[in-house]
């Protein structure tokens, strides 16, 4: 068996299966590459679902996360501690916001903006107690606990998981209509991601989101954005709501926010939204913990210079040319996307998704596909173009498309 065989069966042995990974075992990484234990090197272009937007092994990151090691790491929500107060003021800030909750995961995140929403709907709006209702979309991805894919609409994240927490309708995904007609008085929030990531880089009509909140705000319904994979720069703006002048009620916010260093996560809101909480109706052992608050708070700090949302607009126009005519020619049905994160259909007669990326694995390139016939295209913000246009060629090669087309 080669070192790469052994570690999958290693890993095989004693794990339950949950993910179906790509066969290749990494053992370091550094800005946009990384290499497995037989030594060879891949551009990773996947970039942990965005929660590398600043590359492996940031040494900015590692710098905050080292000084953090040696004075302390945990003290739990029982205390205070010295990096808390910052971390809360400078994201609610970089928001345009007023509280802050800090969490972990994006999962956690979701679960939080939905007790949040609840809440709010019954001691500020006046829903009766047990009905309130919450709307989302059609092909959301939001998380995988039990009440999170209580509303999703994949049958691979929600079969044999019942009985399943009611309270949630599911709409078709950038229809206004429909989201108009499922408000009633009982609805306390539509909850969205401004682009729907896992379900193939789904970019809504222009219009959609500027619609939904003004819908909420007429009928006195909170707009919660999941801006977990899209926010944070990947589409060139902080949040990808910017990009049609919106601002939600309530931002949910994980992944980059660690700088793929330590997990965190967050909601943040206005003081009327997030201040229905008393102490002891919701908490975290390690939510806001002061190790995730100082990578956290130097993520913060680089997202303040812009210098990653421009360089995500930047390259994003050049992965779009560069995909865009792809589409139509018999090897790829469509490219979607925003930024530097794209979407693209691959023609069943070139392979499965799946078989894709693994025909680019053989290439050194590591993507990701979803949905069968979809693979994602999110690189960390900080790859180079030369580094860019060589993980494009080898998606050309491994499509048989001769030479470039953008």
């Amino acid at each position: 068996m080669t070192s790469t065989e052994r570690g999958i069966a290693a890993a095989e042995a004693h794990s339950a299966h949950n993910y179906h990974p790509l066969p290749v075992v990494v053992a370091t990484a550094e800005g946009a590459w990384m290499t497995d234990v037989a030594g060879r090197r891949y551009l990773d272009l996947l970039a942990g679902y965005s929660a590398l937007n600043f590359g492996h092994g940031n040494r900015r990151l590692l710098d905050a996360a080292r000084a953090q090691l040696e004075r302390v790491t945990l003290t739990s929500r029982a205390f205070h501690h010295d990096r808390f107060a910052d971390f809360c003021t400078r994201l609610a800030e970089l928001c345009g916001m007023e509280l802050v909750l800090p969490m972990n995961t994006g999962a956690e995140a979701v679960e939080t903006a939905v007790k949040t929403a609840r809440k709010w709907g019954y001691r500020v709006k006046g829903v009766p107690d047990g009905r309130a209702k919450i709307i989302v979309a059609d092909g959301n991805f939001h998380g995988r606990t039990t009440t999170i894919v209580s509303f999703s609409t994949d049958p691979e994240a929600r079969a044999d998981f019942g009985p399943y927490t009611p309270g949630f309708e599911s709409v078709p995904y950038g229809d206004l209509a429909a989201l108009a007609a499922a408000v009633d008085e009982h609805t306390v929030a539509v909850l969205l991601e401004p682009i729907q990531g896992e379900a193939g880089v789904l970019v809504p009509p222009a219009g959609y989101l500027p619609g939904v909140r003004k819908l909420t705000r007429d009928r006195d319904v909170l707009f919660i954005a999941d801006e977990i994979q899209s926010g944070l720069g990947r589409t060139g703006r902080t949040f990808a709501c910017e990009h049609e002048d919106v601002v939600p009620d309530v931002y949910v916010l994980g992944k980059a926010l660690g700088g793929g260093v330590v997990p965190v996560s967050a909601v943040v809101s206005s003081r009327e939204v997030l201040g229905v909480f008393a102490p002891g109706e919701h908490g975290s052992t390690f939510g806001g913990n002061p190790l995730a608050c100082a990578v956290a708070l130097e993520v913060i700090e680089m997202l303040r210079t812009g210098e990653f949302q421009q360089r995500a607009t930047e390259l994003g126009a050049h992965l779009h040319r560069e995909l865009g005519p792809l589409a139509g020619g018999g090897a790829v049905d469509a490219v979607r996307g925003r930024g530097l994160w794209a979407g693209v259909d691959i023609n069943p007669s070139r392979g499965s998704g799946r078989a894709v990326s693994e025909r680019l694995l053989a290439r050194g390139v590591l993507v990701k596909e979803t949905h069968g016939a979809t693979i994602r295209i999110a690189p960390p913000l900080m790859i180079s173009k030369a580094d860019l246009d060589w993980g494009l060629d080898q998606l050309r090669h491994v499509l048989g498309i001769q030479g470039r087309t953008g």
